[in-house]
Formats: C-alpha cells, structure tokens, sequence
C-alpha cells in the first residue's frame, strides 16, 4: 500500500492526457494548472500510453498504405516506397489526378534529398511533366539535370525530354543538358554515326555520372497503355516484333520483357538511351507510376534491379503486392 501514495493517482493522469491531447494545452501549461514539473507531465503521458489510457490509430485507408509500403520495400529489397492514399474507389477515379497526386510525392520526395553536387537523370513522360511542374522553385540547388536518352519525334511537346529537363533546371536553379537527337535512329549505322560524333560523345559519357535518375514507365502487359505506342513511336512491325518478345513495358526508350530484361529487338540497336547496365549503377533510381493496369510493369522493373525508391498510388501498390 505504501508504494501506491507515491505513485501520480490514475485521475491526474487521465487529466494530464486530456489537456494535452484534447485541449491540445502545451507541457508548461498542464504543469503550472495542475502544480506538477514537467518531467512528471511527460512520465504521466508515458504511462497513459503504456496503460491503454491514450490509444493512437492511424485509419484504414492511411495505415494499408504503411503496410503495403513495407511489404513491398521489405519483399523487393528497396530503399524507400511512398504509398500515395486515394480514398475513392478505382473505377470511380480519374486516371490523370491520381497521377498529379504521385506525381507531387515524387517531386516532394525529389526536393528532399537532391544536393548541390548531384546529377538528375530524367526521362520523357505524363508523370514526369506533372512532377517537374510541382517543384518547388523557392526550394534551390545547383543541381544538374541531364535527360537519359534522345527526344521522341511528334510527341506533345510538353513531354519532350529536353523541355522537361529544362524546366527541371530552371526550378532548381541548375544546369540542363540534352541529348539533341530522336531517340530512335532509322538505322543501326546511323545510330553509330551518331553516337560517333564528339559533341554526342561529351554528352552521352555525362549518363555515368548520373546519381539519381526519375522516371515513369509505359504499359505493354497485359494491355498497351504506353505513349509510345500510340504517338506513332513504333512502326506495326516493330510493335509486332516486341509483342514476340513479350514486351512488358517501355522505360527510357528501352523495352522491358516480365524478366526485366531488355527486349532483343532490331529497336535495341537503334535507340539512343542510357544501356540499362549503366543505368542499374546509378545509386538512387526513382520510379512514379499510377494506376494498377501498371502492376506487371513494375514488377519487371523490379525484377530487372531498375528501381530502388518507389512512388506509386494505393491501387497500384495492392495489385503489385498481390502479384
């Protein structure tokens, strides 16, 4: 009995976990209405935890998203996955704002760890347009951002890689270099006439450096939802080609097969991009996708060691993981 007239009573208890959870009242206040210190105030809030008293929860649609989050970092070995909760359901979604909302975590979660020093690869895409237009220009670093392949002849404008990387620059406040040639040459001899030329040389040996990369990735599997296949990229032979190839998915100009492993097509030899070896040393590579009709893209991705940071919705995370 002794040892209970010097413990705190449940009662102040319970009061300094109302003030300070519910009436939001700060340590100092609580502790000078109720003439205790304020290391008692902190022990007393400790112990409402540890008793049940205060209980904290995280509602469903949020705490799925951390469990997804660490399932699919722990099942694929990655180094961050961002979970973006959309709380409608999917058939209810419009496909373009759910891609806005990733695309601003991505740029959030690019902003939080781009230094001065670093080198920013960047690829073409809808994703990466909107992620670039949620940068932070107050949020400064003298970064430079480097597309990672040519530009895509009769795409959006909007979307071309060197305008993306451009306005990149300009919202960090750093340099841009371009890759000023299509992505696809006619043929084979001149794609190597190209990559002959010095001036591409200079630029192309830049893509070593790079020391995170960002990226979308287009759909081929089980449906085609890819720009490339509907800006007139791809030629009918050519898509008939990478579809015996089991084309899964097209990344940075590069097509992906469901072993993640680049398609052995006539395009391979043709495409001026990043080799998807040098791609795979780059230290950070950050993939934003939406939409779980990409769910056998990103396992691809992942099977091929493509991706180390995340950023996908709630949907796509769930039909990834049950994959």
């Amino acid at each position: 009995m002794k040892s209970e007239v010097y413990n705190q009573s449940v009662c102040i208890m319970d009061s300094v976990a109302y003030l300070y959870y519910i009436e939001k009242r700060t340590l100092a206040e609580i502790s000078q209405d109720l003439g205790i210190s304020k290391p008692t105030v902190s022990r007393l809030l400790k112990r409402a935890v540890d008793e049940g008293v205060i209980e904290f929860k995280i509602s469903k649609p949020f705490a799925d998203c951390i469990d997804l989050e660490k399932k699919i970092m722990s099942r694929y070995g990655l180094k961050s996955v961002i979970v973006v909760p959309v709380l409608e359901p999917e058939k209810l979604l419009n496909p373009e704002e759910t891609k806005k909302r990733v695309a601003l975590e991505g740029a959030r979660y690019v902003q939080r760890i781009v230094t001065d020093d670093d080198i920013l690869g960047m690829s073409w895409g809808g994703t990466m347009y909107h992620l670039i237009q949620y940068l932070n220009p107050c949020r400064k670093v003298n970064a430079k951002v480097i597309t990672m392949h040519g530009s895509i002849a009769d795409c959006d404008e909007k979307l071309a890689v060197n305008n993306l990387v451009r306005r990149a620059a300009m919202a960090f406040g750093g340099k841009n270099v371009s890759i000023c040639a299509n992505g696809l040459a006619d043929s084979r001899e001149h794609c190597h006439q190209i990559q002959d030329d010095a001036k591409f040389q200079k630029i192309f040996s830049l893509l070593k450096y790079i020391n995170i990369s960002v990226s979308g990735v287009g759909v081929f599997y089980p449906s085609v939802d890819s720009l490339l296949a509907s800006s007139g990229y791809l030629k009918p032979h050519e898509m008939k080609e990478l579809i015996e190839q089991k084309v899964c998915c097209d990344f940075a100009l590069r097509f992906i097969n469901r072993d993640g492993q680049e398609c052995e097509s006539s395009l391979k030899d043709r495409t001026l991009s990043i080799c998807l070896d040098t791609y795979r040393q780059i230290p950070c590579k950050i993939v934003v996708a939406s939409g779980s009709k990409k769910a056998y893209a990103i396992r691809a991705l992942l099977k091929g060691n493509l991706v180390d940071v995340l950023v996908i919705d709630y949907y796509l995370a769930s039909a990834l993981n049950a994959l």
